[in-house]
């Protein structure tokens, strides 16, 4: 509205401060109703809210949105949850879904995989010395194992395999054990690797190792358990199964690797029968040891100590188990 200079209406003197002009008095006047204004104004909402009114008393009534609006708000609050109710209704659906089943041809086998000796068992000669009983008679806890000439130890060789076919074998659905995963510092005895094979209740058992014979023997072969009874040993049931599993890892390791079987043992079927192994002589289970190869000759150390070789070799023991599984 435009600016009124006329002349205020008369006062008495006692009414205007005799050294301000005379607009003083309105403009205060005015500074002090729109001051009031929205007091007034918030306490009239806050009567509302605090009696649940709206316009002729009755409770207000939400305003409804465009539906451009709605919609845009379902898509941000789709888009952005809660980390909170997020959270919590992961942990509800985690909760309630049950675990997927294992898929592939060994879904719901158990194959224990059996790494032979253990890398600290240098360290701890005085403990795997001791004997421990095997059925048939009394053996040391275990051994250190051998290395090849450079010092490549057969433990850190039969983990690594070990690992591999571990892996190959999940992804075929198997569920796997191993009787040890460098998550101890010796052992464990021969008798305990057994028993972890009994107690998984295993549908196949393999101990892997390398032998370490004088060079020029070269090759792989297959333990097998012989027909042992005697105090807690009785292969009786296993050794069937157990020549069955030999079979099919033999030919299959074979054809993965390359190598051929041992040449100073077997007469060349890459099979031998053996009755002084406690870790056959315990098991109630199908089990058979590998010796991938020989260490102290330096061709096959060569490829002992071949990542690329290494991975065939599991392939080829995997492929064994598969076979005698029926995978």
């Amino acid at each position: 509205m435009p600016y009124d200079d006329s002349p205020p209406p008369p006062e008495s003197a006692s009414s205007v401060s005799p050294d301000r002009p005379w607009y003083t008095r309105r403009s205060t006047l005015a500074v002090a109703v729109a001051a009031l204004a929205p007091t007034a104004l918030a306490g009239w909402v806050l009567t509302q809210v605090l009696t649940g009114s709206g316009p002729g008393g009755q409770p207000p009534q939400p305003k409804a949105l465009p539906a451009s609006h709605t919609a845009g708000d379902a898509k941000a609050s789709t888009a952005t949850p809660s980390p909170v109710a997020s959270a919590s209704t992961s942990a509800s659906a985690s909760a309630s879904a049950p675990a997927a089943p294992a898929k592939g041809p060994l879904a719901g086998r158990t194959v224990v995989i059996d790494p032979g000796h253990n890398t600290g068992n240098f360290k701890h000669t005085s403990e795997i010395d001791q004997p421990v009983d095997i059925g048939t008679n009394r053996k040391e806890c275990d051994t250190t194992g051998t290395t090849t000439n450079s010092g490549y130890m057969e433990a850190e060789f039969t983990l690594d395999v070990s690992r591999r076919a571990r892996s190959l074998l999940e992804s075929k659905g198997a569920k796997v054990v191993f009787t040890h995963d460098a998550d101890r510092p010796w052992g464990p005895c021969i008798d305990e690797r057994a028993r972890i094979g009994n107690e998984a209740k295993a549908d196949a058992v393999v101990s892997v190792h390398a032998d370490g014979v004088s060079a020029g023997n070269r090759g792989f072969h297959i333990i097998l358990p012989a027909t042992v009874k005697g105090g807690a040993a009785d292969t009786s049931k296993i050794v069937g199964p157990s020549r069955d599993l030999g079979e099919r890892i033999a030919g299959n390791f074979a054809r993965s690797t390359g190598s051929a079987p041992a040449n100073y043992l077997g007469s060349g079927t890459g099979l031998v029968v053996r009755d002084d192994l406690g870790g056959l002589n315990l098991s109630t289970r199908p089990k058979v040891f590998i010796e991938c190869g020989n260490m102290r000759d330096a061709k096959d150390a060569a490829q002992l100590t071949s990542p690329a070789w290494r991975q065939k070799a599991a392939e080829g023991i995997t492929n064994g188990i598969v076979g005698f599984l029926g995978g």
